[in-house]
């Protein structure tokens, strides 16, 4: 029979998120359980809440796509894991795995489309929308877990489920390393573990922002250099200067402005979301044969390589724990740009939750 848990989700678009129960469907012969022990808070979680993403798919609708829990129970197939299993769960829950580019181990960009965490209609339910993390438990099929290494600290390694993957995949993918100038353009949840993971890679780091304001906190992080854009002449002290810009923030830029900066073959990746329009001047791109390029968070494998680098290194997310009944107030927080780096919500408090 399908399990009821305590959640937190919204009933409507621009409107608090409120304590609801779910169904959690039975567990089938590839599928695990988990209990969730943390859930980081991304900007997308409120991109749909807010309805920038268009009317809520599902009524409650519950977000989260940063998930770490324990193993609780597994299907009579699967093969990788066992209770008491320390996981994670991250933006997708399914794809096709036939295409093409599932086969390649890239399955973000299935050609039939991946299923969301949360928001997605479900194959495994016809007729129901995946529900995510802001919940006490969840059910998903093995392949689309991960393990998580014991060595990293389970709160802090939850937003690297998206904001982790989500920047090392284009580092990885265009060559960051010893050799490398990065850029990272913008220093909170994404950017700041931009620069952790440029940095573990033996890259030299340099983090763009547009005031003095985080220049110590970006040393802290381990940038090896600071520039303000704010007043525009960083655009031209440091033209030519990088091989990678990765630029995470969630607001359009001047992209004419940054692509100035990569010097020759040199790439501008956006990983962060905005729904605004952003011209690019081709003639730019032209320009030092340079490239424009957008990415999308990470395949499983690639979650997986991840996860180990990220333990090797020992780079986690800097984070606050909060507690559900506090979820409110942190996206009010984020919107204020209040928080350093990732909201992580403990999951022990999602029970005795009303309904």
């Amino acid at each position: 029979m399908p399990t009821t848990v305590n959640a937190f989700g919204a009933h409507e678009a621009r409107h608090p998120l409120a304590p609801v129960t779910i169904e959690r469907r039975d567990v089938g012969p590839h599928d695990v359980r988990l209990d969730i022990l943390y859930c980081g808070i991304c900007h997308s979680d409120m991109n749909f809440v807010d309805g920038s993403f268009g009317p809520l798919p599902v009524s409650p609708l519950v977000p989260g796509h940063e998930i770490v829990g324990r193993v609780t129970e597994t299907g009579s197939a699967v093969t990788r894991y066992q209770v008491g299993d320390l996981v994670g769960i991250g933006c997708m829950v399914n794809s096709c795995r036939t295409c093409d580019i599932c086969r390649a181990g890239q399955e973000q960009y299935c050609l039939n489309g991946h299923t969301l965490v949360f928001a997605s209609p479900d194959p495994a339910e016809p007729g129901a929308h995946t529900q995510g993390g802001y919940s006490e438990a969840i059910v998903a099929p093995e392949d689309f877990v991960v393990r998580v290494p014991e060595t990293l600290d389970p709160a802090a390694a939850a937003p690297l489920l998206c904001a982790g993957i989500t920047v090392y995949a284009p580092l990885k993918r265009f060559g960051a390393g010893p050799s490398t100038k990065v850029a990272v353009v913008g220093l909170g949840g994404l950017g700041h573990l931009g620069v952790k993971m440029a940095k573990a890679m033996g890259a030299d780091v340099t983090v763009l922002s547009q005031s003095q304001r985080k220049r110590d906190a970006a040393t802290q992080l381990g940038a090896d250099h600071y520039a303000v854009t704010g007043d525009g002449t960083a655009f031209t002290e440091l033209a030519n200067t990088f091989d990678l810009i990765l630029n995470t923030v969630s607001a359009p830029i001047s992209l004419p402005d940054y692509l100035g900066l990569l010097r020759l073959h040199g790439t501008l990746v956006s990983v962060g979301v905005t729904t605004q329009p952003m011209p690019v001047d081709v003639m730019t791109l032209c320009q030092n044969g340079r490239s424009y390029v957008g990415s999308l968070f990470g395949g499983i494998a690639e979650t997986q390589e991840m996860l180990d680098f990220a333990a090797e290194h020992q780079v986690t997310a800097d984070i606050e724990l909060i507690g559900a009944q506090d979820i409110n107030t942190a996206y009010e927080r984020i919107n204020a740009s209040d928080v350093r780096y990732r909201f992580v919500i403990d999951g022990s408090t999602f029970a005795g939750e009303p309904a």
